[in-house]
C-alpha cells in the first residue's frame, strides 16, 4: 500500500511538473483556430499593474490560453460533458441531428425595442420623406428548425419576436420567409444558411420588392471541406462540409468596391481561412457596392444587413443595376448622408433573429 502511494505521489508530481516546465516554454499562441478568436498574450509588468491587481487578472486568463495541450483538454472536457454527464450542451452549443446550434433563449424584449428604435432612427432621418420603397424580412437562427417544438430544449419565442419588432416597424413592408427555409438549408457546423440553398428565399424576397430573378446559376465547389464556428465551440470531432458558390455571367462581371478597394464578389482564398463565410463579399465589412451594367433593371437596392446578407446581396445582382450593403454594427447610421443619396430606391433590412435578439452591436 505505501509503495502503490509513492507511486501515485511520484506520478501526479512528474505530470505537474512536466506541465509547468512546458508552460514556460512553450511559445504563446496567438490565436485558437478552432475558437477563432485572438488568445490572452503574458501582460505587462510594471508597478501600476501588480499593485492595481490588474497582473494577477491578466495572468490568470493568459495561462488559461495558453495552457499546453489546451485543445486536448479541450475536448476530453466536451467528451465528459456529453457522453458522461450527459448534458445537452457544451459551452452553449448543443448537436441534433447532425446539426451543431446555440440556444437563442430567451426573447429579449428591451433588444427587440433596441433594434427598432436604431431602424427608426434610420427611417426618420434619411427614408421618411424620400420615394424610395420599404421592405423588412427576418432570418430564423437554425434552432428555430431544430428544437422549436422539443420540449429538452428552452426555445426562443420567435412569434412574438416577429409580432413585437413587426409592430415597431410598421412603415415597412414585412417579407416573411420562414417558410421557404428548412434545417438543410443551413451549414451544420455553422450558424449561416448555404448560398446554393436560398435561391427560393431570394426569388421571394425579389418578387416583393417587384423584380424578377430567374435564379440560373453554376455552383462553384471549394476543393476542401469546411468547419463552421459551431465546431471549436462544441469541441468534439465532427466532419467537415462542402461550401458552394453560385455563379453566373451578372456575378462574374459585377463590379465590387467598399470606400477603399475593389475586390471580386466571392474571394475563394478566404474559404481556406479562418471563417470560410468571409469568402462571399469579402465578409465583415461596413459598406459595398455593386454595380451590374447588364442588370435587367435600372432598379437600384440598399440593404440594411447583418453577416447573413453577404451570401444573399450576389443573387439579387441579375435584378438591380446597384446594390449597396449597409452594416450598422460596424458604421454608425450618422456616417451614411456621406456615402449614400436616398432617391427612388428599394431598401430592404434583412437581420437574423439572433442578432435582433442581441442587438447591442448595431450602433
Amino acid at each position: 500500500m505505501r509503495i502503490k502511494n509513492i507511486a501515485v505521489t511520484v506520478i501526479v508530481f512528474v505530470f505537474i511538473t512536466a506541465l509547468s516546465v512546458l508552460a514556460w516554454i512553450k511559445p504563446s499562441d496567438e490565436f485558437s483556430i478552432s475558437e477563432r478568436r485572438y488568445l490572452t498574450q503574458f501582460p505587462d509588468v510594471s508597478f501600476n499593474t501588480i499593485i492595481s491587481g490588474r497582473f494577477m487578472k491578466n495572468f490568470e486568463d493568459y495561462s488559461l490560453d495558453q495552457f499546453p495541450g489546451r485543445e486536448i483538454f479541450r475536448s476530453i472536457k466536451a467528451k465528459t460533458e456529453i457522453s458522461l454527464l450527459k448534458k445537452s450542451e457544451n459551452n452553449d452549443v448543443f448537436e441534433k441531428n447532425g446539426f451543431l446550434s446555440k440556444s437563442e433563449y430567451p426573447l429579449n424584449k428591451e433588444s427587440i425595442t433596441y433594434a427598432s428604435e436604431k431602424f427608426r432612427d434610420v427611417y426618420e432621418k434619411y427614408l421618411k420623406d424620400t420615394d424610395t420603397r420599404l421592405y423588412f424580412s427576418i432570418i430564423p437562427d437554425k434552432s428555430y428548425y431544430l428544437i422549436c417544438d422539443d420540449k429538452n430544449h428552452l426555445s426562443l419565442d420567435y412569434e412574438s419576436l416577429v409580432t413585437e419588432i413587426t409592430s415597431e416597424t410598421e412603415y415597412m413592408k414585412y417579407i416573411d420567409i420562414f417558410s421557404e427555409l428548412s434545417i438543410d438549408d443551413y451549414y451544420k457546423t455553422d450558424s449561416h444558411w448555404r448560398q446554393e440553398k436560398i435561391v427560393p428565399v431570394a426569388k421571394k424576397i425579389a418578387k416583393e420588392m417587384g423584380v424578377s430573378l430567374r435564379g440560373e446559376y453554376e455552383k462553384i465547389a471549394l476543393d476542401k471541406g469546411v468547419y463552421g464556428v459551431y465546431y471549436g465551440q462544441y469541441a468534439l470531432p465532427l466532419s467537415s462540409e462542402p461550401m458552394y458558390f453560385l455563379m453566373n455571367d451578372d456575378i462574374k462581371n459585377a463590379t465590387v468596391y467598399d470606400y477603399s478597394k475593389n475586390f471580386d464578389v466571392y474571394d475563394l482564398s478566404k474559404g481556406y481561412g479562418r471563417d470560410p463565410y468571409e469568402a462571399f463579399l469579402g465578409g465583415a465589412l461596413s459598406l459595398v457596392t455593386i454595380e451590374n451594367e447588364n442588370a435587367s433593371t435600372d432598379k437600384e437596392l440598399v440593404m440594411f444587413r447583418d453577416s447573413f446578407g453577404s451570401s444573399i446581396a450576389p443573387l439579387f445582382i441579375e435584378g438591380y443595376k446597384k446594390i449597396t450593403l449597409v452594416d450598422i454594427r460596424y458604421i454608425h447610421p450618422d456616417m451614411m448622408d456621406e456615402f449614400i443619396k436616398f432617391n427612388n430606391q428599394d431598401i430592404l433590412f434583412l437581420y437574423s433573429t439572433s442578432v435582433l435578439n442581441n442587438s447591442e452591436t448595431l450602433k
